[in-house]
């Protein structure tokens, strides 16, 4: 059993902490899935929302913390805060290189600081019942964004088609490297909203409203990265449809490159169910595992 492999032994009393990795972008190819740029840009997306998403993340719980009334909660919240600082700056790095080899992912960035910064960013001119139904709205939202950064995790400390592609072990360091950090700290953002607010009706909209949202930024996002691709606009028409068309996301969903739709849809379904608590899902065992033997985790310890 490899050491990302899974096992059911949760420990105990995890105390969450930022990891101060550094990765070395120098040597990265721009279709670091190899002779997969569809499965590449996909991913890319991650990097092009997670800088801004989680810098909004660790402002607004920056905001929160002073209302939190359990100090376990509260020491949680605050490693959460530090793991996302740190994965902001990790894949802003990676925003770095990419414009350094010619794709400039500044024109979609730009759009995510408009919805972290503008839409989903504090409002002047509300006060009382407003602007407390509004930051308890966007912990929500944080929540269920949260609950498929997991899924996601999970899916990428178990994706073996990912080793076995060969794909750039810097990138898979730094990957699943975040990867494990959201199954480590996977219930903080629920248990903060259930501590601000118990009713189900705002778990249940959120997750409504997340859901479609997250998929449409996705799919423009993976439009936009190949659009802007240096290394695919001198292909030939046949080359290109077999490449990037939407035969080629099938071929990558099936061969365990990307993960399903429809997983992506069972664990939004699974979100809404009265009972839930994420942690009943993942394993936190599998993601401690990891993080021993993340290059980059190690270095950072």
């Amino acid at each position: 059993m490899t050491a990302y492999e899974h096992d059911d032994i949760a420990p105990q009393n995890l105390v969450l902490q930022p990891r101060d990795v550094h990765f070395d972008w120098s040597e990265l190819p721009m279709h670091w899935v190899p002779d997969e740029p569809m499965a590449t840009h996909v991913m890319n997306v991650l990097h092009l929302l997670l800088p801004e998403g989680e810098r909004w993340f660790v402002r607004l719980f920056q905001e929160v913390v002073p209302r939190i009334h359990d100090d376990t909660l509260r020491e949680q919240v605050l490693g959460f805060i530090g793991q996302e600082a740190v994965h902001a700056e990790a894949h802003s790095e990676v925003l770095d290189h990419l414009l350094a080899k010619g794709l400039d992912p500044r024109p979609f960035t730009q759009r995510a600081e408009w919805i972290f910064r503008r839409m989903l960013g504090d409002r002047e001119g509300l006060s009382g019942k407003a602007a407390e139904q509004y930051l308890l709205e966007r912990v929500a939202i944080v929540a269920a964004i949260e609950h498929f950064t997991a899924h996601m995790g999970h899916w990428m400390l178990n994706a073996k088609a990912l080793d076995e592609a060969g794909i750039d072990p810097t990138m898979l360091d730094l990957l699943r490297w975040h990867a494990a950090e959201e199954v480590e700290h996977r219930a903080v953002a629920y248990d903060l909203a259930r501590h601000l607010d118990r009713r189900y009706m705002r778990r249940a909209r959120a997750m409504i409203v997340v859901a479609p949202l997250m998929g449409v930024i996705w799919l423009r996002g993976t439009r936009f990265m190949i659009a802007n691709d240096p290394e695919l606009r001198g292909l030939p028409a046949p080359d290109r449809k077999r490449k990037i068309g939407w035969r080629a996301l099938r071929r990558a969903g099936k061969r365990g490159l990307l993960p399903r739709p429809r997983e992506l849809g069972g664990a939004a379904l699974t979100y809404l169910k009265p009972k839930f608590h994420p942690s009943q899902e993942y394993s936190t065992s599998q993601a401690v595992a990891y993080l021993a033997s993340s290059q980059a985790a190690r270095a950072a310890h």
